[in-house]
């Protein structure tokens, strides 16, 4: 007997049959959960209850998901009330199909609208498909949807403090059309392929490709690509799809196995070639002479940043940028070395302070070295709020140099694999030094942490903690970045 499907499971389906296979009966063969994945998840799950209170009266289907029988149950007696309330998380279940559904509305003409609540600000296809499978299943277990909507957060609203206005805040997309279309189209026969696939006794054979990761990274990929050469063809930086395929279907799986006539490759890829090929390091000619320019005091600069769902500052918008945390090395010309730092301590808008402490704290001259544009931006976006501090602001962007681009333009190792990040070009540049012994060793973990830090509930000796794992986090991203500079600085002659 197959697995029952479910909203998730079919959206599985839908980009990858193995994937819904490994999902339905080898779920322990699933990447670690890391942390600043699991923190978004619990910002959609903090949304969704957010959003039941546009509805005031609702009523919550409270069974968990393990006791959906239970669900259908108690969904089934509310809606056969003379006047069914809203409902939240309603449980159905049609062709052996299972399906919670975030909000079911009555419409007062005898039938519902269903709202799938997404943490986003744009819908996508795969939001459509995925209320598409819920109206499909609600429809067949006898409740009339007749709308469906996918409720998605206003990138336009601008909190004004106190109480958010959901009205505002929310809003109500119609894709009613679109779910019908894919329903009538498109949904029998993925079922169709879904259910085959649930019969056969071992995994379907797919081979890996772009759909691995989209939409999402599929929690199986490890597992997937274990077999994989050293160098998989998918490493190389910026690979369309349209030459990953050519070369599949050539046999080609291996970076060092790619002709060196192959047409298709930019110049970066067929640096990337090279580099794999020989075993050695590409190093541009001009690598060397770009960074003996630097200008010293060279200032290594960090940022981290949050971009809450939903604003908490008043004046700002879903989604809008804040810095919280900056981290500075001052290297001069002999090699000694400064640091200074600014972890802004609570729930206050950390934007002024941190501006005004960098500026205090950054040399009036030198190069200040970023690992990509990011920095930049930020800068810009603090001097448009802040426009006391505009000049000088704007001032330090002319100084920025991207180390980031420095090495995509100017160095490659096979140990990269395919990745310029400083995750990725550390280990293989400086093989002692790393984060592993650190606490938080992401961006998305970083800012899961200070979301905790200033929380007003987090507890004293957890606030403690998280403060210093912070900066540790931080200190050691522009520490990485001077090691990284020395390394290529001997690279590169």
């Amino acid at each position: 007997m197959p697995p029952t499907l479910s909203k998730s499971r079919y959206q599985s389906g839908l980009q990858c049959l193995k994937r819904l296979y490994l999902e339905s009966y080898h779920v322990e063969l699933a990447d670690s959960v890391e942390e600043g994945l699991q923190a978004r998840f619990d910002v959609g799950t903090a949304i969704g209850e957010l959003a039941r209170q546009r509805w005031r009266g609702g009523r919550l289907i409270e069974e968990p998901y393990n006791e959906h029988d239970q669900a259908v149950a108690t969904t089934q007696a509310l809606l056969a009330a003379p006047a069914p309330p809203t409902l939240f998380e309603a449980a159905f279940t049609y062709e052996n199909i299972r399906v919670r559904v975030d909000i079911l509305v009555p419409n007062g003409r005898g039938g519902f609208d269903l709202v799938e609540v997404k943490s986003v600000g744009t819908v996508r296809p795969y939001h459509v498909t995925d209320a598409a499978i819920q109206s499909y299943v609600a429809d067949g277990a006898g409740v009339s949807v007749d709308r469906v909507f996918v409720m998605r957060l206003n990138k336009g609203y601008v909190y004004q403090g106190g109480e958010h206005d959901l009205e505002q805040l929310f809003t109500l997309e119609d894709v009613t059309d679109d779910a019908r279309s894919f329903i009538a189209e498109d949904l029998p026969a993925n079922l169709a392929s879904m259910w085959e696939v649930l019969s056969i006794d071992a995994p379907p054979v797919i081979e890996t490709g772009s759909h691995c990761a989209r939409p999402y990274r599929c929690p199986f990929f490890a597992h997937c690509h274990r077999d994989e050469p050293e160098h998989p063809i998918r490493e190389l930086p910026r690979l369309d799809d349209g030459v990953w395929l050519q070369l599949k279907e050539s046999g080609i799986r291996d970076i060092a196995a790619i002709p060196p006539d192959f047409p298709q490759l930019n110049a970066l890829q067929r640096q990337v070639r090279e580099s794999v090929k020989s075993g050695r390091p590409f190093v541009a000619p001009g690598l060397g002479q770009k960074l003996r320019n630097i200008a010293f005091p060279a200032s290594f600069l960090d940022f981290e940043t949050v971009m809450p769902t939903v604003p908490i500052y008043v004046g700002t918008r879903p989604f809008q940028v804040f810095p919280f945390q900056w981290s500075l090395h001052v290297r001069d010309a002999q090699g000694n070395l400064e640091h200074r730092e600014f972890l802004n301590p609570d729930m206050a808008d950390p934007r002024e302070p941190f501006a005004s402490s960098l500026l205090d704290a950054l040399p009036a001259e030198g190069d200040i070295l970023a690992y990509s544009g990011y920095e930049g931006r930020i800068l810009r976006e603090l001097a448009q709020a802040f426009p006391a501090h505009r000049d000088r602001l704007l001032a330090l962007i002319g100084r920025i140099v991207d180390l980031l681009a420095l090495v995509r333009d100017g160095y490659y190792h096979p140990e990269f694999h395919g990745s310029f990040s400083l995750k990725s070009v550390l280990p293989a540049l400086v093989s002692e030094f790393g984060y592993g012994d650190l606490r938080i060793r992401d961006g998305q973990a970083a800012t899961a942490a200070y979301l905790r830090m200033v929380a007003p509930e987090t507890p004293d000796d957890e606030r403690a903690e998280l403060h210093e794992s912070l900066l540790d986090y931080c200190h050691r991203d522009t520490e990485a970045m001077i090691r990284v500079y020395e390394a290529l600085l001997s690279e590169g002659g």
